[in-house]
């Protein structure tokens, strides 16, 4: 009987091992060393309130769990993605009967500003204590409020050593995975695809196994790791591979002026789960890049979207979402703005520092006016056009274009300007 067959009945490999004390956590060093304030807490046994903020896969609901079952307090978990402000007072009313209780939820940046504010009062009166886990920055995603009653850790993806480590601890307790001769010859290509992720790791290496489990002896070479990864990619990476080529369909989509298939890629999106936060902050930038000053607009609309989204939450969300996507797909396109950055930063870091032309720098003392700082500067307003057609760029890039308008939106006129007040200075 292969591996599959052995585990179809079983958690996957990830939930096998899980730890259930802090001396079987793998990485998290900087938390669990001796004397860290995340210790002193751990002994105390007095858990207030907090947040772990960290990518996907390095143990934030394992250490929410342990911390519970050490301070023997009740433990309830949440999911964001799936629970409402419905869910959050059913806990809620649960810790009035069982004081002390523990609310684990996770990926709590999901949570809108309404449900957030649902957790506020039980919070603050003690009712329950508040673990909440994150894969954003909790400054920007949890409410205030929240985040001033609670303690803040952040935790690290694990380094290459500590995923060797992680393998070996499985091929040696898991139930199933040892009663294989395995060999951990190289391990770098799961690294490279988990990129840390301790729930990856362990996925890739149980589907590589259950791919050589008529083999007498298993030996993991990156090689042979790569080749069962594509093959079974949907098996370990179906919401990361998604989640990088919807995306990518989505803003070539509104890049491409196609509002049909944008809207149907940002149903996809929806429908499989995606963080609307995520969707909208796509949109921001693509606002700018893709579109920039041939409609002004389009950064006030998509940061409204943002904005919106936060407030009002799925479902109706989509609505706001949707709106955003059509308004921009059927927008003027201009990358000028994108483009003139790049071009000015890649000049920067191959060009040597050039010093600020004189008329140009700031004199506050008359030490730095006898320096001729500031001297023959004129002053734009005193002109007609404004500009009094003087150099601002250094001695040597004198006439360098970075920001070329193009002919469409908004742009034009921006370019006709341009053309009037420097005449062939910056003629494209």
């Amino acid at each position: 009987m292969d591996l599959f067959n052995q585990t179809a009945h079983l958690p996957p490999l990830a939930e096998r091992i899980r730890p259930k004390k802090l001396e079987e956590v793998i990485g998290q060093k900087h938390l669990l060393k001796e004397n860290s304030p995340f210790m002193h807490i751990v002994r105390s046994k007095r858990i207030p309130s907090l947040i772990f903020w960290g990518p996907p896969g390095v143990g934030k609901t394992t250490l929410a769990q342990i911390l519970a079952q050490m301070a023997d307090r009740p433990f309830k978990q949440l999911s964001a993605v799936a629970a409402g402000v419905k869910d959050v007072r059913e806990v809620i009313a649960h810790a009035r009967r069982f004081p002390g209780t523990i609310l684990f939820i996770d990926e709590i940046h999901r949570f809108n500003k309404s449900q957030q504010d649902s957790l506020l009062g039980a919070v603050e009166k003690g009712l329950v204590t508040l673990i909440g886990a994150t894969t954003e920055n909790p400054s920007f995603e949890v409410n205030a409020a929240l985040l001033s009653r609670s303690q803040v850790y952040k935790l690290e993806p694990l380094g290459p050593e500590e995923v060797d480590e992680l393998l070996a601890f499985a091929i040696k307790n898991d139930e199933i995975l040892s009663d294989y001769d395995i060999e951990l010859k190289e391990t770098n290509a799961i690294y490279r695809i988990a990129g840390g992720d301790a729930r990856k790791s362990l996925s890739l290496l149980e589907i590589f196994i259950n791919t050589h489990t008529g083999e007498e002896k298993i030996v993991v070479t990156d090689e042979a790791l790569m080749a069962a990864a594509q093959e079974h990619v949907a098996l370990y990476d179906k919401s990361g591979e998604q989640h990088y080529d919807i995306i990518s369909a989505f803003i070539k989509s509104v890049r491409g002026s196609d509002p049909n298939a944008a809207i149907y890629w940002l149903a996809r999106m929806l429908d499989g789960g995606e963080d609307i936060k995520f969707i909208a902050r796509r949109l921001i930038i693509l606002a700018s890049e893709d579109i920039g000053n041939a409609n002004p607009n389009a950064i006030l609309i998509a940061n409204a979207t943002f904005q919106s989204i936060n407030v009002i939450g799925m479902p109706e969300a989509r609505i706001i979402l949707a709106q955003c996507t059509t308004y921009l797909a059927t927008s003027a396109k201009s990358n000028a703005a994108y483009a003139s950055i790049n071009k000015a930063m890649s000049l920067v870091k191959q060009d040597p520092p050039r010093p600020v032309p004189l008329h140009l720098r700031n004199a506050p003392t008359q030490f730095m006016k006898n320096l001729d700082y500031g001297k023959d500067y004129k002053y734009s307003h005193d002109f007609q056009g404004g500009s009094g057609n003087q150099e601002f760029l250094p001695v040597g890039l004198e006439g360098t274009v970075f920001y070329e308008p193009k002919e469409i939106g908004s742009e034009v006129k921006i370019k006709r300007f341009l053309e009037a007040q420097w005449g062939e200075k910056y003629r494209s």
